[in-house]
């Protein structure tokens, strides 16, 4: 397979756990209706999805040091399959929320493996190019999760979401199983998993990582979380939230693309992170001033925009340090930053302060991203 093929296909395969998001988050108000829910208590879907997520990448990473990437993705994606199944035979929240689980531990092979069988091809300022251009697709993600979502809803309710998403991983099982390539180096050694642990827990620069994809994400998915019910609020329908996914996908995008130019330019991917950062504060100010009103989706793409500038960056440096382990360190490593992840959306699930959860993450990349923390020793 040719990497243009390869690329092709990695970005499908990492589309899909945010396409798996962005597709619930207009089904959340249909699942309140639905299970006589409260908003709060269906805002849980997304981070249980999380949590079960952070689980899945430190199974299917270790796994596929061991197994090869190949027949984990197609397990992982097999696992999802029938989670979604079983989603549409439930009649309570509860039977819902353990499915949502499944298939998230499930969705997580398209998030670990993917990356890793990026890092098996590049490394270092090419990586982090990859990932650029992995932003520029992925910035459609939101769009057209948010669009497709509020379609499907309108006409079939969260059924509609559920069965399309199953649909989905069948399409890409099949894909992957005639056309991802074994990348797996054939001479690695399985890395001992608490060993790798104990020296990540010890690296300061693996911890400022972890939290700078955990805040960039945290803000960029409290949209999901909390923006159907904003959008209730003011009015608006499901269908109006779903086609503003259109608009974070151009903020998305256009930061991806500033990253792409800006390291072909040479400019650091540090001071990228910063700015970042800096975007961030900017737009989650505006969103607070502006969120008794539609407008706040305006400064919102400031937001998205700097998650396409930070992620790559961070993500293209985190495991420089743990190239003879990368299935495992990558597994280790999302563990680490998806329970962040969990735990920061259930926060925001329960406060429902979506400006100020936007003004905390941003304030918090800004630190992280000027902190000068000591290099780890790894040789």
């Amino acid at each position: 397979m040719n990497l243009k093929n390869l690329l092709v296909l990695a970005v499908v395969l990492l589309m899909f756990p945010q396409l798996a998001q962005a597709l619930y988050s207009p089904a959340l108000s249909d699942i309140v209706q639905a299970f006589a829910v409260s908003p709060q208590a269906a805002g849980q879907i997304l981070s249980v999805y999380f949590l079960a997520f952070a689980l899945g990448v430190v199974v299917w990473g270790r796994l596929c040091d061991r197994f090869g990437r190949r027949p984990i993705m197609l397990s992982g994606l097999a696992l999802y399959g029938g989670a979604s199944c079983l989603a549409l035979s439930v009649s309570s929240f509860g039977g819902l929320l353990i499915a949502q689980s499944l298939a998230a531990f499930g969705a997580a092979v398209g998030s670990v493996v993917t990356q890793t069988v990026l890092r098996d091809r590049f490394s270092g300022v090419e990586l982090a190019q990859v990932f650029s251009l992995m932003g520029i697709a992925l910035a459609a993600s939101p769009a057209i999760g948010l669009f497709t979502g509020a379609s499907l809803v309108h006409f079939f309710g969260y059924r509609g979401m559920l069965t399309c998403l199953l649909l989905l991983a069948l399409v890409l099982w099949a894909w992957c199983l005639w056309a991802l390539p074994e990348t797996r180096p054939a001479s690695l050694p399985t890395a001992p998993l608490f060993g790798t642990l104990s020296l990540m827990l010890k690296d300061w620069a693996i911890w400022r990582s972890v939290g700078l994809v955990a805040v960039f994400n945290i803000a960029m998915s409290s949209y999901y979380s909390l923006g159907p019910f904003i959008f209730e609020r003011l009015g608006l329908s499901g269908e109006q939230f779903g086609y503003s996914g259109v608009l974070l996908a151009l903020g998305s995008g256009l930061g991806a693309w500033l990253n792409k130019g800006l390291l072909k330019r040479g400019v650091n991917s540090e001071q990228l992170v910063l700015v970042a950062g800096g975007v961030a504060l900017s737009g989650s100010v505006l969103v607070m001033m502006l969120q008794e009103s539609w407008l706040f989706i305006l400064p919102m793409l400031l937001v998205v925009m700097a998650f396409g500038m930070a992620i790559p960056n961070v993500l293209g440096a985190a495991l420089a340090a743990y190239r003879d382990c990368l299935g495992t360190a990558g597994a280790l490593f999302g563990l680490l930053y998806y329970l962040v992840i969990g735990a920061g959306l259930t926060l925001a699930a329960w406060c429902q302060a979506f400006g100020l959860t936007l003004l905390i993450c941003a304030l918090l990349a800004i630190l992280l991203g000027l902190a000068r923390l000591p290099t780890a020793i790894r040789r």
